[in-house]
């Protein structure tokens, strides 16, 4: 027999637990991290959406160091390129012991990779997963995110922590879902949003998972009447957000934020598009891409200059193939990741920045966007773009918890890519608004759902 507590959440999606008390909490988290990691490793099966520099990376050790003592089952910690190295070094300074993993086999204990090489392992080796940055998984291949999604879905134990939760983006937050074993996206939508279309276009089958449709991405999305607070008392369920400590409540002494100095710079083109005789903003895509193309020259031209006469460690992040390489030349000591790299040199190159052994990366945000910890360098480079995202984890590789300095951003654009800035400044404000309300309505619904339980004991029939 159920108690009405349980029909309720039933009834409501909201879940239930499967994790357990934990059988170890270290001296060396904080009182929030603690809080967290108490939660997440009862809940079993969960997401972590806190800010760069709040500890994720020790608040999974942790998590998975306890389900390995639980289950005596391996684990296995995926993160993006090269950051499986600081994964480790953290460990190690915490007195954690965790293994990188590269050829698919399973040690006793933590096991770490990166999401490339993912295909490799077999899922059955393992009692637990943690994917680290997971925000990074919808920018990879509809192949490859199918393959990390049907990696987890079957784990007893899973964890995702990423420091951008896009809550705005419904989407990101029903992929989660899924790979969490809550709701797949599309069950998520359908319950709690309408578009104006009212339609969901279906997919290709995904192999092993022949019921998933996929929604129409491009629809605009809103709650159903009364929704919302059912929407985020759900999410609340299954997933903790914070972008400091006092959100959930804690004393926000420890971390505070140097300053974030944005500097634009607008270089002026030396052509003109094809068939014009005076410079006209770029309009559109088709337009904003054909003038990224003709001002290359003056872009990098202008970052060099800004970079080179510093001395000081710095990031230059860029969109293009040809800017990586003119970069790379017009910088004399800058070292580049392109996409053509191997894996294992991607990997080389990364980590030797962050040992502070090169000066100047040259990378598009892409590659070297998540994740890694730069807090020796507080300086870069940005060619604007619409992805907010980018801009906003390539800033919090230096602009981060535990950096003692000023960051300093040099925004090099067009006078024609006045459009481009103006969208990330909406966006920026949008992704903040959103954040904001993502903490508040999360508070409120664990907040509520105290406030509701009931506390008779009155019994359902386990078939109602």
């Amino acid at each position: 027999m159920k108690t009405y507590d349980q029909f309720i959440a039933d009834k409501s999606q909201l879940g239930g637990s499967s994790g357990f008390e934990p059988v170890w909490m270290p001296d060396f988290l904080f009182d929030f991290q603690k809080a967290l990691v108490d939660w997440s490793i009862g809940k079993g099966r969960s997401a972590t959406f806190a800010d760069c520099g709040l500890g994720k990376t020790p608040m999974q050790l942790v998590w998975a160091e306890n389900i390995v003592r639980k289950t005596n089952k391996p684990n296995l910690i995926i993160t993006p390129l090269a950051v499986g190295a600081q994964t480790i070094q953290e460990g190690e300074k915490f007195g954690i012991e965790a293994r990188q993993s590269r050829d698919g086999k399973a040690h006793p204990g933590i096991n770490v990779t990166n999401y490339e090489r993912i295909h490799l392992f077999n899922r059955n080796d393992f009692g637990s997963v943690v994917c680290d940055e997971s925000s990074a998984i919808k920018s990879f291949t509809g192949k490859h995110r199918a393959l990390v999604t049907d990696f987890m879905r079957k784990m007893p134990f899973r964890h995702l922590c990423t420091a951008t939760a896009a809550p705005n983006d419904y989407i990101e937050l029903g992929t989660s879902s899924e790979a969490l074993g809550e709701l797949g996206y599309t069950d998520m939508l359908t319950r709690f949003f309408k578009n104006d279309q009212n339609t969901i276009k279906p997919m290709k089958y995904r192999e092993r998972n022949k019921n998933l449709a996929k929604v129409d991405e491009r629809a605009k999305w809103r709650f159903k009447g009364h929704a919302e607070e059912h929407f985020w008392r759900w999410v609340a369920s299954w997933a903790r957000a914070m972008r400091k400590p006092s959100d959930l409540g804690f004393d926000d002494s420890r971390f505070v934020l140097p300053p974030l100095i944005e500097r634009e710079h607008v270089v002026e083109s030396r052509t003109l598009p094809d068939g014009y005789l005076l410079p006209m903003e770029a309009v559109g895509l088709f337009e904003e891409r054909g003038e990224q193309r003709r001002t290359i020259s003056e872009r990098c031209e202008m970052v060099a200059e800004l970079v080179n006469k510093t001395g000081q460690p710095a990031v230059t992040w860029c969109h293009l193939n040809p800017e990586g390489d003119l970069l790379e030349k017009l910088i004399p000591d800058a070292v580049q990741v392109s996409g053509s790299d191997s894996t294992d040199r991607k990997e080389e190159i990364l980590t030797a920045f962050t040992r502070g052994e090169i000066r100047v990366l040259v990378t598009k945000p892409k590659i070297g966007a998540w994740g890694l910890n730069w807090q020796h360098c507080n300086h870069m480079t940005f060619f604007p773009s619409h992805s907010f995202e980018q801009y906003y984890q390539g800033v919090r590789r230096c602009w981060r918890f535990g950096q003692n300095r000023p960051v300093t951003v040099d925004i090099v654009a067009t006078d024609s890519g006045a459009r481009v800035m103006h969208n990330l400044k909406r966006k920026a404000e949008a992704a903040d608004r959103m954040f904001t309300a993502l903490v508040r309505h999360m508070n409120d619904a664990v907040g509520i759902r105290r406030t509701e339980s009931f506390t008779n004991n009155t019994e359902v029939p386990s078939w109602i």
